[in-house]
């Protein structure tokens, strides 16, 4: 064969091999906590240094249109319709299983924002999450929070 079809060959069998390869796994992950300390009305937080094994349970409400529109603690613009949370101390980017303990029903949020900074609260969910559990309209309920990863 000569030299030259060798080299025609060569990248045909690697974009060949390169279709073959496995996708990434798909999963939630556990995340690190890189986020400094900060403090709302005087309190300070520090966020946890990781999420794994990250569970509470408490008071969940939920947060919108006055929100909607505006940043979030990571940046990203908040959309109301996306499945995303606030939370005080876990990390920005956690995937966090809501259940909603009267019920059994449950979502699955990325946090994306801190808060709630209101007594007793542990998360603020976006209104479509909050939707999805139920309590679109009650405004608040006792949930169980567990992060993925």
């Amino acid at each position: 064969m000569p030299l030259h079809r060798k080299y025609l060959i060569a990248p045909f069998i690697m974009l060949l091999a390169a279709g073959c390869a496995s996708a990434p796994p798909q999963g939630y992950y556990s995340k690190q906590g890189t986020q400094r300390a900060y403090q709302i009305d005087g309190k300070w937080y520090q966020p946890v240094d990781s999420s794994n094994g990250y569970e509470e349970e408490g008071i969940a409400s939920w947060y919108g249109k006055d929100f909607h529109g505006k940043k979030t603690s990571n940046g990203e613009t908040y959309n109301m319709y996306d499945m995303t949370a606030a939370h005080k101390t876990l990390p920005l980017g956690t995937y966090v299983k809501v259940t909603r303990l009267d019920n059994g029903k449950e979502t699955i949020v990325r946090v994306n924002d801190r808060g709630p900074f209101v007594k007793g609260r542990i998360i603020d969910l976006s209104y479509k999450a909050a939707s999805e559990i139920g309590i679109a309209d009650s405004g608040t309920t006792r949930v169980k929070i567990a992060a993925l990863g």
